[in-house]
């Protein structure tokens, strides 16, 4: 077993912070690489080096040539990707293995089969993975894909075959709407992955988003950490994230973690991951995909098991076998997350910029922050949305919605719109607060919310300018105060 002694970060944002953070514990170096766009990133700060990487500010941390060069040039022994850019390149996993860095991560072959759908259905299905009926080669033909959807029957999914988080995605609910839905997706795909294919499934109408958090060692232990209940989304991408499902019944439960877990270890999995599924109103189990990295949604799981996910993925990449046996993982409460974009939801979730002019987080019991932001921050065009997450902790499920409103109410940031008010609505809303939401809620619900971030804005402005003047009052000795 081989002991890492220094990490390059091969990704930026909270995820590269909350990296850093990981080795710091683990007594471990970390290296930070940035754009140009990020010499003000507070992960180039923390991290113990850093180095620049000049030109494109995303091909920054997609030229895995130019990041293993510095990698080696700083001494690195490894390199964690992170999330997102580089993180299920099976290219970039073993390029590292080839030039003797350790890759903080599944196997290059993994990241391979996973990251192709197809591929990693046909893989799961042969384990005795329940799936989706449709197609198991690419369509690359508009034609020929219109006639699979005829005989599948609508409604069905169109999905990029070499893609994610909802990018290359549409639902086709009536025959007539297959063409520019075919195009659309297609277009789509091209543009953000290069590769144009598509495969046709059945679509699932109103069903439960459910992942299970795999976690398994070269020595052939595979365990699970629980579940997540990713259901409600936009536009396929995740904003809220839960562990466990407040609603999902034990039966099933222990279903999904069966199922993951013996397909993980069949395959011979090896680091984190998570085994995506959809579960229909009949609770019926459908695989979608599986996630070869650390999701953004890990810490809810971290808060309800106490296992620091980043740090076992580093003991394992180093050799190390896992330290506790599946009945030794203790389940405990209820813990959400919420993820804080800089869009205005009032306006078709458009991602904004601009500078951080006004920060205020909220804290206490059971609340969690994972962020690179901080006040006088310039949050740059060229990346995602999101600028944070928030994570709050409660031992029953009602608890950690009230903590939730409380923590939200408390969370301000000025200089662009985020979806803060958003959440503040969903936390709010009887569905929500009962546990009876599906992957259709957001779509649902969006236009009964009231969204008025503007007004909760000049809200927060005046308190503050009241608060000053009533200072300057003080200090100008007009009032006396009493001690």
């Amino acid at each position: 077993m081989k002991k890492i002694s220094k990490v390059l970060i091969a990704n930026r944002g909270e995820i590269a912070l909350r990296i850093i953070r990981a080795c710091k514990e683990l007594e471990i170096n970390s290296v930070a690489i940035f754009s140009e766009v990020d010499v003000e990133g507070i992960w180039v700060r923390k991290a113990d080096e850093c180095y620049p990487i000049m030109g494109d500010p995303i091909k920054a941390y997609l030229d895995y040539s130019v990041i293993i060069s510095i990698a080696k040039k700083a001494g690195c022994d490894a390199i964690h990707p992170g999330y997102g850019f580089l993180s299920e390149n099976a290219d970039f996993a073993q390029a590292c293995q080839d030039n003797g860095i350790i890759f903080i991560g599944p196997k290059p072959e993994h990241i391979e089969l996973f990251g192709d759908k197809m591929a990693s259905k046909v893989a799961m299905k042969k384990v005795g993975v329940p799936v989706l009926e449709g197609t198991n080669e690419p369509v690359k033909d508009i034609h020929e894909g219109e006639k699979i959807a005829r005989e599948i029957g609508f409604p069905v999914i169109i999905k990029a075959a070499f893609g994610g988080g909802g990018r290359g995605m549409r639902i086709v609910k009536l025959e007539k709407d297959f063409k520019d839905m075919y195009e659309s997706a297609t277009n789509e795909s091209m543009k953000y992955f290069g590769r144009d294919e598509v495969f046709i499934e059945k679509y699932v109408e109103n069903p439960r988003h459910i992942e299970i958090q795999i976690i398994a060692d070269k020595y052939g232990n595979v365990l699970h950490l629980g579940e997540r209940d990713c259901s409600i989304q936009r536009r396929h991408q995740k904003v809220i994230e839960i562990a466990p499902s407040p609603r999902l019944n034990n039966e099933t439960r222990k279903e999904l973690y069966r199922i993951a877990t013996k397909a993980m270890f069949k395959l011979g999995y090896e680091s984190v991951g998570t085994v995506e599924f959809l579960v229909d109103e009949q609770n019926n189990i459908y695989f979608i995909e599986m996630n070869t990295r650390v999701q953004v949604e890990h810490p809810v799981t971290e808060t309800i098991t106490g296992v620091d996910i980043i740090q076992r993925m580093i003991e394992i990449a180093e050799g190390d076998k896992l330290q506790f046996l599946q009945e030794e993982v203790q389940f405990r409460g209820y813990a959400i997350e919420f993820r804080i974009n800089a869009e205005n939801p009032q306006k078709n979730f458009m991602p904004g910029t601009g500078t951080v002019s006004k920060y205020l987080t909220p804290g206490g019991p059971g609340v969690r922050i994972d962020t690179s932001i901080y006040s006088g921050y310039k949050v740059p065009a060229n990346y995602d949305s999101m600028i944070g997450k928030l994570i709050v902790w409660s031992l029953t499920w009602e608890g950690a919605v009230k903590k939730a409103k409380r923590a939200l109410d408390e969370f301000y940031i000025e200089g662009f719109p985020t979806n803060i008010p958003l959440h503040r609505e969903i936390v709010r809303d009887a569905d929500f607060i009962a546990g009876t939401f599906n992957t259709s809620y957001l779509d649902k619900k969006m236009d009964i919310f009231k969204l008025h971030s503007e007004d909760n804005m000049k809200k927060e402005e005046e308190k503050i300018a009241n608060i000053v003047k009533l200072m300057e009052t003080i200090n100008n000795n007009k009032i006396k105060v009493k001690h």
